[in-house]
């Protein structure tokens, strides 16, 4: 049975790179997958479900960490990703891209032992406010917004952004569409930016593969600490936001938010087994997949998952430092905006695949809103309003 699992924790990491590294692919999308795969195939049927339960934990944290490798390098971050542009992408045009790459790997090896110190005595808390904290879930999610719009400069901007594509995500949801995550975000967040990135022909200079030692950790990973268990126990809030509120208690400086933000992305992944374990309520796809294949998991299951996610989590923070060298060199080799715009075009097939023409249209639309965002010079978390507005209306009515 151990070699088994070996070789499902070894499977999940690899995917994880691919959905990590591949714009457009979604960990949700695999999980869902498998989800409708493995009831109709007796090969599937035939396999111990605990082999997937690695298999999904294994690329649900290896892919907290790739992702920001097309985040920063190309500028089509993941959802969880997404605020990593503006301080990554400063850095890239430094040469430091490598050096951006590695703050969000630490940031993420950091969570991991943060992680494993937290998630015992978290359970024994949530366990013991969470009748009360769901009362309160639409209140606090307000609190949360007015935290994230005065934190802006330009708040009412801010309010407008959040407004706008709040109003486009409940729309969306009404809709009778296969994967509306999928056109949804990937326009918002990945398609505009490499638009704007063809656009405005952005250049890469020639990028350095030292860097300076990173010792800039407690604050940043005190504010992820801090931020994170709220995000990955409430729901519609995401690392993108749980990034903002902890930044918003510890101040950090460019280098540190990176680092916090590959905090947080971990951070919220693992909390929300967590939070499946104890409130049985599922915060991302990864957990919603294995309750479909398990239901609540047991305490035998939960152990399983701990150790799956340091063991992938580990593994993955090397694999980042390989990864990026290899974007680096390849990099500084080709057109950056004809890489940019192969990236788009991928993107609209990924779509076109998925969401059908209906998701195609919708896409449009995203990407056309995520345009005018960007250009109001705002955090574009605010845009993760397509998911937090939806969700306030769900529990206020």
């Amino acid at each position: 049975m151990l070699i088994e699992l070996i070789l499902a924790l070894v499977v999940g990491v690899t995917i994880g790179i691919f959905t990590g590294l591949m714009p457009g692919i979604h960990i949700n999308l695999i999980g869902s997958m498998l989800i409708g795969v493995i009831p109709t195939s007796p090969f599937f049927l035939s396999i111990n479900s605990l082999y997937f339960v690695v298999f999904i934990v294994a690329m649900a944290i290896t892919h907290t960490f790739i992702d920001f490798i097309p985040s920063i390098f190309l500028g089509c971050p993941d959802t969880d990703t997404e605020l990593s542009i503006l301080p990554g992408h400063k850095l890239l045009k430094e040469g430091k891209g490598y050096e951006a790459v590695m703050l969000t790997a630490y940031g993420g090896l950091g969570a991991i032992f943060l992680f494993l110190i937290m998630f015992f005595p978290l359970i024994i808390i949530v366990e013991r406010i969470y009748d009360f904290l769901r009362i309160i879930i639409p209140y606090l999610l307000i609190i949360v917004l007015i935290l994230l719009i005065f934190s802006e400069k330009n708040k009412f901007t801010a309010f407008s952004v959040f407004v706008l594509t709040g109003l486009l995500g409940t729309i969306i949801f009404e809709l009778d569409l296969k994967e509306p995550l999928l056109p949804l975000l990937t326009g918002l967040f990945g398609s505009s930016m490499l638009i704007l990135s063809i656009k405005n022909k952005i250049q890469i200079s020639r990028q350095n593969k030292i860097y300076e030692k990173i010792t800039n950790l407690k604050k940043p990973l005190l504010g992820a600490l801090i931020a994170s268990p709220l995000c990955g126990f409430l729901p519609g809030l995401g690392s993108g936001q749980a990034a903002v509120i902890g930044n918003s208690i510890i101040k950090t400086d460019t280098k540190g938010f990176l680092v916090l933000l590959g905090a947080t992305n971990t951070l919220v992944m693992g909390f929300s087994f967590i939070a499946l374990y104890t409130i049985s309520k599922t915060r991302t796809g990864a957990a919603a997949a294995i309750e479909s294949l398990v239901g609540i998991p047991n305490i035998q299951i939960l152990v399983m998952i701990i150790i799956t996610i340091a063991l992938a989590g580990i593994l993955s923070f090397f694999l980042v430092k390989i990864l990026a060298k290899f974007f680096i060199e390849k990099l500084v080799k080709v057109n950056y905006t004809t890489l940019a715009f192969c990236t788009l075009i991928l993107l609209t097939l990924i779509v076109l695949i998925f969401s059908n023409f209906l998701g195609f249209i919708i896409f449009i639309i995203a990407t056309l809103t995520g345009i005018y965002c960007i250009q109001l010079s705002v955090r574009k978390t605010n845009m993760m309003g397509c998911l937090l507005l939806p969700t306030i209306i769900f529990y206020l009515f």
